[in-house]
C-alpha cells in the first residue's frame, strides 16, 4: 500500500513525526483526538488510509472507527490500529470494528 494522502490520528506528536519519516511520499494530515479526526476527515475526503491510536482524550479510536465504519462517505477507508498497549482484546476488537491491521 502506498498512500497519497494519510489521517494520523494520535495524542502523541512523537508517533506523528515517527510516521512522517516512515511515509515520506504521503501526505498526512494530523489529528490528536477522535473529534479532531471528524473535522479532518470533512476538510480532506481525499484521505485514503487512516492510521489510529486506541487511547486518546475526548474521542478515543474505537469510538472514532464505529463512527467512521457507519458513515458511507469514510466507511471504505482503510484503518490500521497504531497502539502501544499491545492487548490481543483490543486487536480483535479493532478488527471485528473493520480496521484492516
Amino acid at each position: 500500500m502506498d498512500p497519497k494522502k494519510a489521517l494520523v490520528v494520535d495524542d502523541s506528536s512523537l508517533i506523528h513525526r515517527m510516521f512522517k519519516l516512515l511515509l515520506p511520499k504521503t501526505v498526512q494530515i494530523s489529528a490528536y483526538d477522535g473529534r479532531e479526526a471528524l473535522d479532518r476527515l470533512a476538510e480532506h475526503p481525499d484521505i485514503d488510509l487512516i492510521l489510529l491510536d486506541i487511547n486518546m482524550p475526548n474521542m478515543n479510536g474505537f469510538e472514532l472507527l464505529d463512527v467512521i465504519k457507519k458513515d458511507a462517505a469514510f466507511a471504505g477507508i482503510p484503518v490500521i490500529i497504531v497502539s502501544t498497549e499491545g492487548k490481543d482484546a483490543d486487536t480483535m476488537r479493532g478488527l471485528k470494528a473493520g480496521a484492516v491491521a
